[in-house]
């Protein structure tokens, strides 16, 4: 069904603070759109389940609320989900001036990762990609922002010529995946969805405007730990306050295999790379170039 989470969020914003279960959402949506549920039910070629009866369909909707919930608490943090059996999707009126969106976040951090650590940066939109195809199909491959450190910054040009001549390293490279809240239902998905979008860098890093309760912080910090990914707690409404959590470890080689693909199939990221290449050519960078 098409837009079904603008759907979902739609209700949900109609019935602020009253919690419902999958079951019941599906209920919902079957009489205020049988239109567009008959011809789901229509188009279905599912042999093993099929839709042939209502009770199919409803359960098949029930199934794609679930793999929803993930994305919605992603780009809509007022959404929250009961713990335990059954879960409870509620919405939460905001408390804020505004409602940040993700996207909201990414010219925040490019100010900070400049401010704290000369970081230039770039974000990385994946319908960009050559393999797109629909919401979500390349989340496992593309960070949201990536990033430059440029090394030979408070170089003599003695030094930054003898490091060109060896072949030396002059910069190390960065990736940044970013989601507005983390909580017990998302935690891991962002975090190992965080592993393999930076893969390939030098660093790679977690990002987030919220952290809900302790047990969520305490489960970030174990994943952390064994992944080497690092934590930045982004404030968005005042940077000053914004904190690099916990520090990655560094990866001492990038995984130029990877970097290949990413370049090949991302428009924004051949920018990136273009963007590296050209600082090694003329030995120094533009901001200007840079988000």
């Amino acid at each position: 069904m098409k837009n079904l989470e603008k759907i979902i969020v739609g209700f949900l914003q109609q019935n602020p603070e009253q919690k419902f279960t999958t079951r019941e959402i599906a209920d919902w949506i079957l009489e205020s759109y049988p239109d567009e549920c008959r011809q789901k039910q229509k188009r279905s070629k599912a042999t093993v389940n099929p839709l042939d009866n209502e009770n199919a369909l409803l359960q098949q909707i029930v199934a794609e609320i679930g793999s929803q919930r993930p994305r919605m608490q992603k780009r809509y943090p007022e959404i929250r989900i009961t713990k335990g059996r059954p879960r409870k999707y509620y919405f939460v009126e905001s408390t804020g001036s505004a409602i940040v969106e993700e996207r909201d976040l990414y010219p925040i951090l490019s100010k900070f990762l400049w401010s704290e650590l000369e970081i230039y940066s770039k974000c990385i939109d994946e319908e960009r990609s050559h393999n797109y195809r629909g919401a979500g199909d390349s989340k496992w491959l593309y960070p949201d922002l990536v990033g430059m450190e440029n090394l030979s910054g408070g170089w003599l040009r003695e030094i930054k010529e003898c490091v060109q001549q060896y072949g030396d390293k002059k910069t190390k490279l960065w990736s940044f995946e970013v989601t507005i809240l983390i909580n017990r239902s998302n935690v891991r998905e962002v975090f190992f969805q965080t592993v393999s979008n930076s893969s390939w860098a030098n660093f790679g890093y977690l990002v987030a405007s919220e952290i809900d309760g302790e047990d969520t912080l305490k489960e970030l910090r174990m994943l952390l730990s064994l992944h080497g990914i690092g934590f930045i707690r982004l404030n968005a409404e005042n940077l000053s306050e914004s904190q690099i959590m916990v520090p990655a470890k560094e990866r001492s080689e990038i995984d130029w295999d990877t970097v290949n693909r990413l370049t090949e199939e991302n428009k924004d990221f051949l920018e990136y790379i273009k963007l590296i290449r050209r600082f090694y050519q003329a030995g120094n960078v533009r901001q200007s170039d840079w988000d």
